[in-house]
Parts: structure tokens; C-alpha cells; sequence
């Protein structure tokens, strides 16, 4: 193995994604919807530390409100790569988090890639973007994305990946304090659930929608103040299943303008729009400073 003691200072991003728009064409006849959307990074992300133990424990030294360590998703996502791998290696796990849990901003699946991703690297294995992917999934269907690493066309469950490259903006995004359960959402009766199928260049954005929103809306008033609210300065759109509302601006400074005006009880922050993961130039600068053997 080689000596990674030179990377263990790294902190290692988990990116926030947006769903430009969300489209739900069917049902699979195990329960999991089919989706069409866009996948889009942000450059506001949790950061991730890690490092390696040679006794094979994997130690999560973070707490995460109302998740219990073996349920945590780092902790999962480090311990199929072990067995997956059969490494003798174990990890610290530390997250900083600044995505709100319950966003609809891929917190918890970011994580688990970004975890998956650097292990790969600080324990030799040598496997694959495919093969990392295609663990991932096993944790959750918006893993693959964040473990490739580009913005893409998603279909399938979310795993069927298209690279594209759409306009880079910053986004003001909002979050109005209420955590969605996805699972509550996908559940609902009252879901649209037969969107017709569109194509990459068939679609138009400006025609698309959140097939979600609706039933949050309902669900929960205070994303509905929240787009409203926001709707009055730029298009505003929710990100997955919610509660994080979003809209494009021409620059940072525009953003911020309107985020300085957002109510009391209302959290936001603003970001630029990555065809590119942050967890992927992170990656390059490691594979940089990694020692030559």
C-alpha cells in the first residue's frame, strides 16, 4: 500500500446538487419511481475528514441529530467499501455539515460518495468511477451522480446518467426550516406519477417542472411562502422532494442582494452553479500529492 499520511490534512468536499426540474414517468413494480431530471453541482458543500486506522474499525467522530452511527450513511457507505473491497483498513469519519438534512439538496447521499470516493484513494484500491458508482446506488439512488462527478441527464431511478453541460449561474438557495422526508412525499396519493417521457434535446426547461412540488407545497405551507416569496425577484424552483427552494441570478453580488432581504426564521446562502464536482478537483489535487511508489 502506499503511504497516504501526507493526505490525511485533506478536507474533502460533499457538494450540495440542484434538480433543475424533476419528472416522475412511472412506478417500477417494486415501488421506486422513474425519474427524468437535470443534476446540477453547487460550490457550497459538507466537508468531509478522514483517517485511515490499520485495526479495520470505522469510527464516525461526528454526530448527526436523530442518526444513530450504524445508520449513518458515511458509515455504511466505508464499511461496503470494505467489504467490497476485503481492505483490512478502517477509517475516522468527521463531517462538517452545512446542508440542511431534509433539503432536497443530497446531503446525505453527497457524503456517502465523497466518503466511497477518498477511501478509494487513501486505501489503494484502485476501483473504478463505474464500479464506485454501482456501489453507491446500493446506498441511495442520487449516489452515483455525486460519486461521477458531472452534472448530467438522470433517468431510470436517478442512476441512468447523460453528461451535459448547462449554464453555469449562481443560485440564491432558501431553506424555510422544515425538513421533507423524501419517503413522505413519494408516497403521497396524490403525486403525479405519469409525466410523459421527454428527450435531452426535447425538453425545455422553461416548460419543465418539479412533479414534486405540488404535494410539498401542500405538506408544508412554509415551502410554499418560501417560493412564493422568492418568486417575486427570479423564477424560483424546489430542489428534489424540497424543503430547499432555489433561483438563478447574473452574479454572486445579485444573489446576495435578495438573500440580505430574506425573512427572519428562513436560512440561505448563495453558490455557483459546477458542471464539475468540487469533490473531483479535490480528488485531482490528492492524486497530485499522493506519493509516487
Amino acid at each position: 500500500m502506499a503511504d497516504t499520511s501526507s493526505l490525511s490534512e485533506l478536507v474533502w468536499p460533499a457538494p450540495a446538487k440542484l434538480n433543475l426540474f424533476l419528472h416522475i414517468v412511472g412506478r417500477r413494480p417494486d415501488g421506486y419511481h422513474l425519474l427524468q431530471t437535470i443534476f446540477q453541482f453547487l460550490d457550497y458543500a459538507d466537508e468531509v475528514q478522514l483517517t485511515v486506522r490499520r485495526d479495520g474499525q470505522i469510527n464516525r467522530l461526528s454526530s448527526l441529530a436523530g442518526v444513530a452511527p450504524e445508520a449513518d450513511l458515511v458509515v455504511r457507505a466505508a464499511r461496503m467499501l470494505q467489504a467490497a473491497s476485503g481492505s483490512s483498513l478502517g477509517a475516522d469519519i468527521h463531517v462538517h455539515k452545512r446542508l440542511p438534512m431534509g433539503g432536497g439538496l443530497g446531503g446525505g447521499s453527497s457524503n456517502a460518495a465523497t466518503v466511497l470516493v477518498a477511501l478509494n484513494l487513501l486505501w489503494d484500491l484502485g476501483m473504478d468511477s463505474p464500479t464506485l458508482a454501482r456501489l453507491g446506488l446500493q446506498l441511495g439512488a442520487d449516489v452515483p451522480v455525486f460519486v461521477v462527478g458531472r452534472a448530467a441527464w438522470a433517468e431510470g431511478v436517478g442512476e441512468t446518467l447523460t453528461p451535459i453541460d448547462p449554464p453555469e449561474p449562481f443560485f440564491l438557495v432558501i431553506h424555510p426550516g422544515c425538513p421533507v422526508p423524501t419517503a413522505q412525499i413519494f408516497s403521497d396519493p396524490e403525486l403525479t406519477r405519469n409525466t410523459p417521457v421527454s428527450t435531452i434535446h426535447g425538453l425545455s426547461l422553461a416548460a419543465s417542472r418539479n412533479d414534486c412540488e405540488p404535494v410539498t407545497r401542500r405538506l408544508y405551507p412554509a415551502v410554499a411562502q418560501a417560493m412564493d416569496w422568492l418568486g417575486e425577484f427570479a423564477p424560483a424552483r424546489m430542489s428534489g422532494t424540497g424543503a430547499s427552494i432555489f433561483a438563478p441570478f447574473s452574479s454572486r453580488d445579485a444573489a446576495e442582494q435578495v438573500g440580505n432581504l430574506v425573512p427572519p426564521g428562513w436560512t440561505w446562502f448563495t453558490a455557483a452553479a459546477r458542471n464539475r464536482s468540487p469533490l473531483l478537483d479535490r480528488l485531482a489535487l490528492a492524486l497530485a500529492r499522493r506519493p509516487h511508489v
